[in-house]
C-alpha cells in the first residue's frame, strides 16, 4: 500500500480513515461475523459499501474471513493480529466520545460503560483482546482456519 505521506496518523487513516471501517472493526469486537450480522447494525450501511470496506480492510490485511464447511456462500469474518492491535484505538474513541460529547448513548454501548467503570483501562483493553482472540480461537476450530 501507497501512503500519502510520512506521517503516522496519515498512514493510519489511509487505512481506517473511512466512515466505516472502524464501524466494522468494532462489531468484529463485538462478535459479529457476517454480512447479515453487519447489515443489522445501527448505522445502516450500504450494502455496496460494507461489500466495499470488507474488501479493502481484507486487501490491508486488518481483516481475513473463512467459509463456513456447509455453506461456501458465507463468509466469516475475523480480525487478523494487525486488525486485533486496533482495539485501544476503538477504546480510546469511544471512552474520548462518553466523555466529551453530551449525547444519548444505546443500551450496548450504555451496558459497556457500566460493565467496565471500575477497571483500569489496561484492565479493560487487555481483557478485550483476550476475549476476542478466544472467539476468534473458537472460530478458526469451527472452520479449521
Amino acid at each position: 500500500m501507497e501512503f500519502r505521506s510520512g506521517c503516522p496518523i496519515s498512514n493510519l487513516l489511509d487505512l481506517v480513515g473511512d466512515k466505516w471501517s472502524l464501524l466494522i472493526i468494532r462489531d468484529l469486537f463485538s462478535n459479529k461475523s457476517t454480512f447479515k450480522e453487519f447489515m443489522g447494525s445501527a448505522e445502516k450501511i450500504a450494502t455496496n459499501i460494507l461489500s466495499d470496506r470488507l474488501k479493502s480492510l481484507s486487501d490491508k490485511g486488518i481483516i481475513d474471513f473463512a467459509y463456513a464447511h456447509n455453506n461456501k456462500k458465507t463468509k466469516y469474518y475475523y480480525l487478523t493480529d494487525i486488525g486485533i492491535n486496533l482495539y485501544p484505538i476503538i477504546y480510546e474513541m469511544s471512552m474520548w466520545s462518553k466523555n466529551n460529547l453530551n449525547v444519548e448513548f444505546n443500551t450496548i454501548a450504555n451496558d459497556w460503560f457500566e460493565e467496565n467503570k471500575s477497571l483500569s483501562d489496561e484492565k479493560v483493553i487487555s481483557s478485550s483482546i483476550d476475549d476476542y482472540l478466544a472467539n476468534r480461537k473458537a472460530l478458526f476450530l469451527k472452520f479449521e482456519v
